[in-house]
């Protein structure tokens, strides 16, 4: 029998109500009936012209592009022949995901590509004042980005009990690094090294078909593959404004020929590339994303594809990203709420802090995301570990704090298990403790603890004065990092090496 990660079934938290859905979605079909999308790919425009967009040539502009209005009755009938329920299949099959628009089942996973990866050392310190005893203090050293850093993202992620996928938290910059070998070693650092599925854009079309290659050597041919894609992608096929990406665009037909599973993205930012309120960005983003959805099915009816939200407010002070705001969180549970009225699986954002060191502030914002969009029911939720300074970041030893936080919200969105058993054993206990002398409830715990219904203490408190959290995190990191790493079979890594070009050496020896 298969088996897949849990996850969390939730009773979703909707800040929206039908007609404020209704409001939107006659809105996003508005904004595609005009003033409609730039679309700078050829064989796209052709394709929605072909089953009933209006496509007119621009004649402005260095880049062929073509305005092509779009008909609500095109984006329904594409997203009909859309899957509601996919799987994401992984090396063990117990860590596949049962993705499905229609059960809130929510699942947590790593994002982004960072350039930098924080590394953090514990030194002590003694206070010029004070009783003389030492204190463990960190210091945080930044990195470049490198396959050896993404391994070891990758290893820790297998770790982590409350991660559920890997999209690979680090770019991969070292110098013998080109946008040829690119994907193939981005991809074989993350297999090598996890498990759990595996996510990751594209950055080389050329690149598919060796990725692919190296995904049905591991899963046991192209059927396996079909059957357990271990592996999926992510196109942000829109430049928003409503602007049809080329490359992306080429990209997106080359996948949905492969058959496996796509995230169609689209990552507006509140203020600058779409509008800061809410009703006006949630239009906006939701036309872009049905618009590409609706693309797949365009090319072939049931391909796999996820509703991609990752909405996000400007700044005003400087137009960089905001996370650590409301506004954030609100966009995202509203798009979860328009992938849910269009039955599409929803992958969703989560738990980015525009702090750039752990401590109080990255605590305080990734929190209240973790809490609001766990409670959303959005089926897969990516950013959720590690991030610091906006996406700019990766942090291990935050990546571990936040598994932590994660696991609480997760024990906080369990459904009740209130029923006429366990009210009846209630009042039975009720009257057999009241009999006693002592009338303590102690003895009736080891039942709910076995039955894993009583969490644990938060793992990194202190018991004395001292705030110790960063102390014991990075011991726990260290703990974890020790553990011996899950590496692909030699005999597999071989058949890689020798049917994949461009794979470095070095990964093939990788400690761990």
């Amino acid at each position: 029998m298969d088996s897949f990660r849990q996850g969390n079934i939730v009773r979703p938290y909707e800040r929206l109500d039908r007609e404020q859905i209704d409001h939107l979605h006659r809105a996003s079909m508005e904004i595609l009936a005009d003033p409609g999308i730039w679309c700078y790919n050829a064989k796209a425009a052709e394709l929605f012209g072909a089953h009933g967009a209006t496509v007119d040539k621009e004649e402005s502009g260095s880049s062929p592009c073509w305005r092509v209005r779009i008909p609500e009755k095109l984006i329904m009938e594409a997203l009909s022949r859309a899957p509601s329920h996919i799987v994401l299949g992984a090396r063990e099959r117990s860590n596949r995901l049962d993705i499905n628009a229609a059960v809130p089942r929510v699942y947590f996973g790593t994002g982004s590509e960072t350039n930098v990866w924080l590394e953090t050392e514990m030194e002590k310190y003694v206070a010029a004042a004070g009783d003389g005893e030492p204190r463990l203090l960190p210091r945080f050293i930044e990195k470049r980005g490198s396959t050896e850093l993404l391994a070891r993202a990758a290893r820790l992620a297998e770790q982590l009990e409350h991660l559920d996928f890997f999209i690979r938290p680090v770019n991969i910059q070292d110098e013998d690094i080109t946008e040829a070998n690119h994907d193939v070693n981005k991809f074989f650092a993350s297999l090598n090294n996890i498990t759990k599925h595996v996510q990751a854009g594209l950055t080389s079309l050329e690149a598919l078909d060796d990725v692919v290659k190296m995904a049905e050597i591991i899963a046991g041919g192209s059927e396996a593959l079909r059957e357990n894609p271990i592996i999926s992608f992510i196109a942000c096929v829109f430049k928003s404004p409503l602007q049809l990406v080329d490359d992306t665009a080429d990209k997106v037909f080359a996948v949905v020929d492969k058959g496996l599973p796509l995230v169609i993205s689209s990552s507006p930012q509140g203020g600058s590339s779409a509008p800061i309120q809410e009703s006006g960005m949630v239009a906006q983003i939701n036309a872009e994303i049905l618009t590409g959805i609706a693309l797949t099915q365009l090319i072939e009816p049931e391909t796999p594809v996820m509703y991609g939200s990752v909405p996000v407010r400007a700044r005003l002070d400087d137009l960089n990203d905001l996370y650590g705001c409301p506004e954030f969180n609100q966009y995202n549970v509203d798009c979860t709420q328009m992938a849910r009225f269009y039955g599409l699986p929803c992958y969703s954002s989560t738990g980015v802090a525009n702090a750039k060191v752990p401590g109080m502030q990255a605590a305080i914002e990734k929190l209240f995301s973790h809490l609001y969009m766990a409670a959303s029911g959005a089926q897969y939720i990516h950013y959720a570990f590690g991030l610091l300074d906006r996406t700019n970041t990766f942090s291990p030893l935050q990546a571990v704090l936040d598994n932590e936080q994660i696991g609480m919200a997760k024990h906080c969105m369990r459904p009740a298990v209130i029923n006429g058993e366990t009210t009846e054993e209630a009042v039975a206990m009720e009257r057999k403790v009241m009999q006693t002398t002592h009338r303590l409830f102690t003895r009736h715990t080891r039942k709910p603890m076995r039955a894993g219904l009583v969490s644990e203490p938060y793992r990194f408190e202190s018991k004395d004065m001292q705030d110790r959290v960063l102390e014991k995190a990075h011991a726990r990191l260290q703990e974890l990092e020790a553990r011996p790493a899950k590496h692909l079979e030699d005999d597999i890594v071989d058949e890689i090496y020798d049917s994949v070009p461009g794979l470095l050496p070095r990964l093939r020896t990788s400690p761990g």
